[in-house]
């Protein structure tokens, strides 16, 4: 016999771990290495911190692994509540980590660019910036795809919590707003492009995400779970 409140709270923090990674490598890093609308700039930046650079890809990297193990500390955790959906949740995280993963190539060939400058110094510098802009609209792309999966994840995984009665319903219902969150984000930048990120909605889905998932993070965390004997 296991204590619910052990698992939860070791479900919380693979979820910190999650969030945290995912804070330094989608937020974090291109903040400080990124400008769009200057590739020279963003170029010299990223060949200057290339550490700085290397953290971002290494954080991915914690991210998208710790994002498996979390879906399985949810399912050890939830799965009494119902084990098609459990399942179902599982099924759609492992769905994103690949594509996460393969997403991941565009930042190596990034590096494996700076790091032949010195062999491709008879190439027009203009041409190295539109190699690297290019990689980095790449890879904006990918984590525009994954975030389909990012989003309906969390359907069933709050579906779960607010079925389950060992954490406050309202945590599952964050969550389901919150993959309608990451859902709108999807459409509307696809849809989009030019003018969304100028409308109110890109907040909306940014405060929905983190009443969701850092509600949820920082509950099981501190709180763990209603004590229930999982066999």
């Amino acid at each position: 016999m296991k204590s619910t409140k052990k698992d939860a709270r070791i479900a919380g923090l693979l979820y910190l771990i999650t969030v945290l990674s995912g804070v330094i490598s989608l937020v974090y890093v291109p903040s400080e290495l990124i400008v769009w609308d200057n590739a020279a700039e963003t170029y010299n930046s990223i060949v200057s911190n290339e550490s700085l650079f290397k953290l971002g890809i290494l954080s991915d990297v914690i991210l998208y692994t710790t994002f498996i193990f979390l879906s399985l500390a949810l399912y050890k955790l939830l799965r009494r509540t119902n084990e098609n959906i459990a399942r179902t949740m599982v099924i759609l995280v492992l769905i994103s980590v690949p594509i996460s993963f393969v997403n991941l190539i565009s930042k190596l060939d990034i590096l494996s660019l700076i790091n032949e400058a010195e062999v491709l110094k008879h190439i027009d510098l203009n041409l190295q910036y539109s190699q690297m802009m290019a990689l980095l609209e790449s890879h904006n792309n990918g984590i525009l795809l994954v975030e389909i999966f990012w989003g309906l994840w969390l359907f069933p995984f709050g579906y779960l919590v607010y079925k389950s009665g060992i954490i406050p319903k309202i945590m599952g219902v964050f969550l389901m707003i919150a993959c309608f969150g990451y859902l709108a984000d999807f459409l509307g930048y696809f849809l989009f492009p030019e003018d969304f990120g100028e409308t109110v909605i890109p907040t909306i889905s940014s405060i929905s995400q983190a009443l969701g998932e850092m509600g949820i993070c920082l509950w099981l965390l501190i709180m763990g779970a209603k004590e229930k004997s999982i066999l």
